[in-house]
């Protein structure tokens, strides 16, 4: 019994120690978001002013049977500032459903405006997005390629306010910061709203800052044609062929121009089977893709130490839901392996690695936080809340995450299934009847209600292990653990209704 006690203890203390390692690189990213906001931005740009200077730009609108936001996609980009003898769009359209006849009876509508635009069908959706978008390259007329899923809305100046910054030959990719029309739709599109803020100014700010490896973010983005080419086109052997292509160009020596200012508008996932199978996609293809690249991200001779460093925590970050997974399983053996061993008992302090990063990650998304609601005791009141209910709904999706990254790094193969798109903005407004929800309840659900009750266990722990007084600190943990897979659990049921 002993050797396994052992055993427990070494992976959880490993666990632990990782999840630190990567709050300390959070906490470092923050240190450089703070002194970037602090710089000017004395980039060079085209002069618009001069027609002779404004670039070819295609615009490509990867889609795949987009029902509900087809129409307000198209009708809002044919609204772009730009002129329309440099502007060419091309809908690459793999749907295989009614809105092939739909689409293609608008995109007529919006060349009688003037417009040049395609619209590229492909008989098979091999590559996926990743293949549609390289398929339309081989005829792409612009030198720079802006890039839509179905779900944004740019800006009328959207393009003028990107396109001049390639005026630097080295510029490879602009991605701009996403926004949400739908952020205080539920609970669930405001923890989303919440992570997606924290990456788009904390991490993505953190990172280019400091010219270490960010990542296109598939969509609200422009590349240099060039770059696309140098870096070896788009490749559809991982689920994130964005963050794929990041890296191929990046260790080529191309710059990412990142533009926390500029916002595009998109719509958030408001069903949890919506989110499951975009946190699914991410994390998996995060994984394939650390499998793929940490190997030349170590032997790049082009880079500095620190970047590796955290280009290798940004390849894992999905990872680290299988380590909070880790943790949070042990934690209760290792709280009667805490009991029986006594003479252990001082080692568990190695147990305090998980408050200390806990602060860190506390402290890190504050700023990011109060960055889009403001500072002041009731903002401070109301991001205390929301960030125990964002950790705790963030561990209760660790299984299902976990599962990603496991088949992720064994390089299990699995189709790229997009989320669906419901054009939705408030409460009036219902998904019940979106055609392309799953309705199917997976295995993962049933795991997921027994881990909350296994969590139910810990907390109970807490009053009978030790000595009369109980053991309580792991109480919190067990508490969030359990609230959060509860949620998961109980959402993931009513959205089968």
């Amino acid at each position: 019994m002993i050797i396994v006690s052992y055993i427990i203890i070494a992976i959880y203390t490993i666990s632990l120690l990782l999840i630190f390692m990567y709050s300390l690189a959070q906490f470092n990213l923050l240190m450089n978001y703070l002194k970037a906001k602090k710089t000017r931005d004395n980039a060079e740009k085209f002069d618009f002013s001069n027609s002779e200077e404004i670039p070819f730009v295609t615009i490509q609108l990867p889609v795949y049977n987009e029902l509900y936001v087809m129409g307000r996609l198209l009708t809002n980009i044919a609204k772009l500032n730009y002129p329309k003898d440099k502007l060419e769009i091309q809908v690459l359209d793999d749907s295989t459903d009614e809105t092939i006849n739909t689409t293609a009876a608008q995109i007529a509508r919006i060349k009688e405006q003037g417009l040049d635009i395609k619209h590229i069908c492909r008989t098979n959706r091999k590559g996926f997005k990743a293949g549609a978008l390289k398929e339309g390259l081989k005829t792409a007329k612009g030198e720079f390629i802006a890039i839509f899923d179905a779900d944004f809305l740019p800006n009328e100046n959207w393009l003028m306010q990107t396109i001049p910054y390639f005026k630097d030959e080295e510029i490879g990719v602009i991605q701009t910061r996403w926004s949400h029309i739908n952020r205080n739709y539920s609970i669930l599109t405001k923890i989303q709203a919440f992570a997606l803020d924290a990456h788009f100014t904390l991490e993505q700010v953190g990172r280019s800052s400091k010219g270490h490896f960010i990542n296109f973010n598939g969509t609200a983005g422009v590349w240099r044609k060039e770059c696309i080419y140098d870096a070896g086109n788009w490749e559809g052997d991982t689920l994130t062929e964005d963050l794929d292509l990041s890296y191929r160009a990046q260790l080529k020596n191309w710059k990412f121009k990142y533009l926390e200012d500029v916002e595009t508008p998109a719509e958030l996932p408001v069903v949890i089977s919506a989110v499951r199978s975009q946190q699914f996609r991410w994390n998996k293809g995060g994984a394939e893709n650390f499998r793929k690249m940490f190997l030349r991200v170590i032997k790049s001779e082009n880079i500095s130490t620190k970047t590796k460093i955290h280009g290798l925590l940004h390849l894992l970050n999905s990872t680290m839901f299988l380590n909070v997974l880790i943790v949070a399983i042990l934690s209760i053996p290792m709280l009667y392996i805490k009991n029986e061993y006594t003479y252990l008992k001082p080692y568990f302090y190695v147990m305090s690695f998980f408050v200390i990063s806990s602060i860190l990650f506390f402290i890190c998304y504050w700023f990011m936080y109060k960055n889009t609601y403001g500072s002041g005791i009731k903002n401070f009141g109301k991001y205390i809340i929301m960030f125990f209910t964002f950790f705790s709904i963030a561990m209760g999706f660790s299984l299902h995450n976990s599962i990603a990254v496991i088949e992720g790094h064994l390089g299990k193969r699995s189709e790229f299934i997009r989320t669906p798109k419901f054009n939705i903005h408030s409460l009036k407004d219902s998904w019940k009847g979106n055609v392309y929800l799953n309705k199917n309840i997976s295995a993962h659900v049933i795991i997921e209600g027994l881990l909350m009750l296994y969590f139910a266990f810990g907390m109970y722990s807490a009053f009978v292990v030790g000595d009369q007084d109980g053991d309580f600190g792991l109480f919190p943990f067990h508490l969030m653990l359990f609230i959060g897979f509860a949620f998961v659990f109980f959402k993931s049921l009513s959205a089968k209704a």
